[in-house]
C-alpha cells in the first residue's frame, strides 16, 4: 500500500565525482570524492566521509580556475588555497571544467547581490557595524533555533499519528464485514486526516526554514570569510607584538625609576616630597633609583638619605648629587655616561674613511653537506670556503676592540682607581658589541700576516697586530694612545663544532696600562657561542664571568655573562658586575647589556640579608644611587644588513691606505676577492694561499732539521723545560684544548702528560719560525708566556723599508 519514494531533485550547480588530487610528492596524487554545491567545492576521501568529516572547502567565487593539459587543471583563490586536480579522461575533464565555470559565475553573481543588499544596511560607524552584525546574527540564530523546534514537534506528531493511523488499518483488515464497520472506517479517515494536517504544517515549516537558510546563507559565508581575515589579521599582529614584547620590557626594566614617595617611606613620614625644579639641594637629595634588578648575585635597594647628606661618605664628591635635570657630582662628571660626548669630539678627522662597501652577494650553500663529517673536530681543522667568511680576518676584528677606545680616554684622566676600574670594565663588554649579528667566520691569518690601525691624527691611538703562531693559530695584539694608555694581548683560539652550536673559546690575557697612574689591568675574554649551525636562523651569544684586576692597587671587577635562557624573566644579553677594592668592599654596581648599554651605580652601604642563591647562599643586598649611563653602543650604519652588518669602524679596516706593509690584511688577494663579491676567484686564491703556506712551513722545518745538532737539541730540550717550569701555574697548563688549523695536521692537546712537547708547538719553536714585530717573553704581572711588541715597525713604515718581511701572498 505504500507509494514510491519521489526522487529529490539535485541543485543545478551540484556536481558530484571522482577526481585525483595532488598531495605531495611522497604520495602523488590521491583519488578523492569532490562534490560541487552552493558555488563551493569540497572534496571527502571516501563518499562515507560526506555525513561527517570533510577534508578542505574552496569558494569559487574568488577562484581561478586554469587547464594545464588534457587531463591536469588547477583551482586557486589567490595563494592561500591551491588544488592541483587531474580527471580520468578529457571528457571528465571538460566537464568538470564546465561545471566549475557555471558554479564560479553564479557563486560571483549571489556575492555582488549579497554585497549590495549588506551594502543598504551598513551603518555609519565601524563600532555600530560590528555591533549590528552580532546581533542580527544572535537574531537569525534564534529564529532558526524555533524553527527547529517546530520541526521536532511535527516530527514527533507525524510518528505519533502515523503509528495511529498503522494500527487502525491493521484492525481493519481484521474486522468482519457488518455494523462495525462504518465505525472503523468513520475513524481512520479522522486519523488520516489528522495525519494530512500535520505532515502540512510539517511541510510549511520546512519550507520556512529552508527560505530563511537561503536568505541568510549568503550573508553568514560573507560573515565567516570575514572572521576568518580578521582572525589571520590578529595572528600577525600577535607575532608582532610578540616581537616586540621582549624589547619592551628589557627597555622598561632598564629604564624603572622608583620615585621618592614610592622608593622610601621614611621620606613619607617626614613630609611632603618637594616638587621638580625645586632649589634645595636637600630636596634634591631626597631622590633614589634602583641600580639594576633581578641581579642573581646581588640585590639593590635605594640607599638611604643620610648618605646624601654626608659629603665624608664619598670621596672627591660634592654635596649636589645626580638629579633629573642632567646636573652630576664631580665623580659623576669623571664617569661620564655618553660615549659621543663632546669630550669624544675633540680630534677632528682629517682623512675621509668610506662609509660603504659592496653588498653582500645572495650565494646559497648546502651547510650540512660540509659539516656533516666535522662534528667533533676543530674548527680550524676544517677547509671552509668564503661563503662561511665575512671580508675581515682575525687581526681586524682583534683591532674592532677599539670601536669604543674613548672609554680608555676618559679612564687614563680619572683620579680614583675605582672610577678608572668602572670605565676599563665597560670597555671590556663594549668589545662584544659588534658581533651580536656577527655570524660571519673571519678569515684565518696567515704566518706573519699584519693589520695596522693608525689612527694617531683622527684618535690618537694606533695598533698593529701580527699573526705570530700557527700551531695553535695566536695573534698579538698592541695599541698605543696619545691619551696615555696602552693595550696588549694574545689570542689564540680554541674551537668545538657540536653539530648544533659552535663554541670559540678566546685564550690568554689582555693587558691595559695607563701611563700616568701606572695602573695595569688585566682580563681574559668569555665563551662566543654560535647557535643554530645546522638548521635555523644563526644567532650568537656570550656567557661566562670576567675578572678585570689592577695588579697595582687589587682593585677588581667581577663581571657576569649571563647565557641566553628561553624561560629567564631576565634581560637577553645582560651582563651585571660589581667593582670592589683589595679588601673585598663594593664601590659600584654595573648592569647592562653587552650588545647596548652600560650603566654604574656607586653603592653606599652592602649587607647580608637577600633572598637565598642558587648555591644556597644569601644574596648580598646594595644600598645605591641613582643609575647612570656609562657606555652606549652607537648604532649601525644605514643598510648595515646588507654588508654584513658591519660597524662604521668595521666598514674602514679594510680599505685601502697607502705606505701599510706588503703583509698587511688589506692586500690579501682572497680577502679582496670576496669584499668585491667574486667569491668563486675567492675561494681558488684562498686554497693557492694555504698551499704556499703549507709549502714555506715544511721547507722551514726541513732547514730547521738540517742546522739541527745533539748540542742544540739538549739545549732546546733544557729550554723546553724552563718554559714549563715558568708556566706551571698558568691556567693553559690545566685546559685540554684542541689546536690546529689544517685538515692534515693532528690534533695537539695541553695536558699534564705532554706539557714539554706541546709547549715547543705553541711557542712556535717547532718549525724555527720568529715573529717580526713581536717576541715571546714571560709577562713579569702574570707570569704568563706571551709576545710583546718589540718595536720598529712604525720606524719601518716612515723610512718605507719592508726588505725584511716576507713575500706571504
Amino acid at each position: 500500500m505504500s507509494e514510491p519514494r519521489m526522487p529529490i531533485p539535485a541543485p543545478e550547480d551540484t556536481y558530484k565525482g571522482w577526481l585525483f588530487k595532488w598531495t605531495n610528492y611522497i604520495k602523488g596524487y590521491q583519488r578523492r570524492w569532490f562534490v560541487l554545491s552552493n558555488g563551493l567545492l569540497s572534496y571527502y576521501r571516501t563518499q562515507a566521509e560526506m555525513r561527517h568529516t570533510c577534508r578542505g572547502t574552496i569558494n569559487l567565487a574568488t577562484a581561478n580556475i586554469a587547464v594545464e593539459d588534457s587531463c591536469n587543471f588547477v583551482i586557486s583563490n589567490g595563494g592561500t588555497q591551491t588544488y592541483h586536480l587531474k580527471a580520468s579522461s578529457e571528457v571528465e575533464r571538460q566537464r568538470w571544467i564546465t561545471a566549475l565555470e557555471l558554479a564560479k559565475a553564479k557563486a560571483s553573481r549571489m556575492q555582488l547581490e549579497s554585497d549590495d543588499s549588506g551594502d543598504d544596511s551598513t551603518p555609519n560607524a565601524a563600532g555600530q557595524s560590528t555591533g549590528s552584525r552580532n546581533s542580527e546574527v544572535q537574531s537569525t540564530l534564534r529564529t532558526l533555533g524555533s524553527k527547529v523546534e517546530d520541526l521536532s514537534t511535527c516530527n514527533d506528531l507525524i510518528a505519533k499519528h502515523g503509528s495511529a493511523l498503522q494500527r487502525s488499518l491493521s484492525e481493519l483488515e481484521g474486522v468482519q464485514l457488518g455494523g462495525e464497520t462504518s465505525e472503523k472506517i468513520r475513524q481512520v479517515t479522522e486519523r488520516a486526516t489528522l495525519f494530512r494536517i500535520t505532515s502540512n504544517a510539517m511541510i510549511n515549516a520546512c519550507r520556512d526554514f529552508m527560505t530563511l537558510a537561503q536568505t541568510h546563507s549568503k550573508r553568514w559565508q560573507k560573515a565567516l570569510q570575514s572572521e576568518r581575515e580578521q582572525r589571520v589579521r590578529l595572528e600577525e599582529t600577535l607575532e608582532q607584538l610578540a616581537k616586540q614584547h621582549n624589547h619592551l620590557e628589557r627597555a622598561f626594566r632598564g629604564a624603572t625609576v622608583l620615585p621618592s614617595s614610592q622608593s622610601n617611606p621614611a621620606i613619607d613620614s617626614k613630609g611632603p616630597v618637594p616638587r621638580k625644579g625645586d632649589a634645595s639641594d636637600e630636596d634634591e637629595e631626597n631622590e633614589f633609583f634602583d641600580a639594576c634588578e633581578d641581579v642573581q648575585e646581588f640585590i639593590t635597594v635605594p640607599a638611604d638619605p643620610k648618605y646624601h647628606r654626608s659629603g665624608s661618605n664619598v670621596s672627591g664628591i660634592s654635596n649636589e648629587l645626580g638629579m633629573d635635570d642632567g646636573t652630576t657630582s664631580l665623580d659623576e662628571q669623571s664617569l661620564a655616561s655618553n660615549p659621543e660626548s663632546p669630550q669624544s669630539q675633540e680630534l677632528v678627522p682629517v682623512r675621509k674613511r668610506r662609509t660603504r662597501i659592496p653588498d653582500k652577494p645572495n650565494y646559497s650553500l648546502n651547510l650540512w653537506s660540509i659539516m656533516k663529517n666535522c662534528i667533533g673536530k676543530e674548527l680550524s681543522k676544517i677547509p671552509m670556503p668564503v661563503n662561511f667568511n665575512e671580508p675581515l680576518s682575525m687581526l681586524q676584528r682583534l683591532s674592532e676592540d677599539l670601536e669604543y677606545y674613548e672609554l680608555l680616554d676618559r679612564a687614563a684622566k680619572c683620579q680614583s682607581s675605582l672610577e678608572q676600574m668602572c670605565y676599563v670594565a665597560a670597555f671590556t663588554v663594549s668589545s662584544y658589541s659588534t658581533t651580536v649579528h656577527r655570524t660571519g667566520k673571519p678569515f684565518n691569518p696567515l704566518l706573519g700576516e699584519t693589520f695596522e690601525l693608525d689612527r694617531v691624527q683622527e684618535s690618537g691611538y694606533r695598533s698593529l697586530c701580527e699573526q705570530v703562531s700557527h700551531h695553535p693559530p695566536a695573534a698579538a695584539h698592541h695599541a698605543i694612545s696619545e691619551r696615555g694608555w696602552t693595550l696588549r694581548q694574545e689570542i689564540a683560539l680554541a674551537s668545538k663544532f657540536r653539530g648544533k652550536y659552535l663554541s670559540i673559546m678566546p685564550l690568554g690575557s689582555i693587558h691595559c696600562i695607563f701611563e700616568k697612574s701606572t695602573h695595569h689591568y688585566t682580563w681574559k675574554k668569555v665563551t662566543t657561542t654560535v647557535h643554530n649551525i645546522i638548521v635555523g636562523k644563526l644567532w650568537i651569544d656570550q656567557s661566562g664571568e670576567i675578572d678585570v684586576v689592577n695588579h697595582k692597587t687589587g682593585d677588581r671587577c667581577h663581571l657576569k655573562f649571563a647565557p641566553y635562557s628561553y624561560f629567564s624573566r631576565d634581560v637577553a644579553r645582560k651582563v651585571t658586575g660589581v667593582v670592589t677594592d683589595k679588601d673585598g668592599k663594593a664601590h659600584y654596581v654595573l648592569s647592562g647589556t653587552w650588545d647596548e648599554k652600560m650603566e654604574y651605580s656607586r653603592v653606599m652601604q652592602s649587607s647580608r640579608g637577600g633572598e637565598n642563591g642558587a648555591d644556597g647562599r644569601q644574596k648580598t643586598v646594595y644600598q645605591t644611587l641613582k643609575a647612570k649611563e656609562l657606555w652606549k653602543k652607537t648604532p649601525l650604519p644605514e643598510g648595515a644588513e646588507n654588508m654584513y652588518y658591519f660597524s662604521t669602524l668595521a666598514l674602514t679596516l679594510n680599505e685601502l691606505e697607502e705606505g701599510v706593509a706588503p703583509t698587511d690584511s688589506r692586500k690579501r688577494p682572497d680577502q679582496r676577492l670576496m669584499e668585491q663579491g667574486r667569491w668563486e676567484e675567492a675561494n681558488t686564491e684562498k686554497q693557492r694561499l694555504e698551499e704556499k703556506q703549507r709549502t714555506v712551513r715544511r721547507e722551514r722545518e726541513r732547514e730547521a732539521n738540517r742546522a739541527a745538532s745533539p748540542s742544540e737539541e739538549g739545549k732546546e730540550s733544557a729550554d723546553g723545560a724552563l718554559i714549563e717550569d715558568s708556566i706551571s701555574d698558568s691556567p693553559l697548563k690545566t685546559e685540554e684544548v684542541e689546536i690546529a688549523s689544517e685538515p692534515s695536521e693532528t690534533t695537539y692537546k695541553t695536558d699534564t702528560d705532554e706539557t714539554s712537547s706541546d709547549l715547543s708547538l705553541s711557542s712556535g719553536h717547532q718549525d724555527n719560525y720568529t715573529p717580526m714585530w713581536f717576541e715571546r717573553l714571560v709577562d713579569p704581572m702574570t707570569g704568563e708566556p706571551t709576545h710583546i711588541y718589540k718595536g720598529g715597525y712604525w720606524e719601518a713604515k716612515e723610512q718605507g723599508n719592508w726588505d725584511s718581511c716576507p713575500d706571504i701572498f
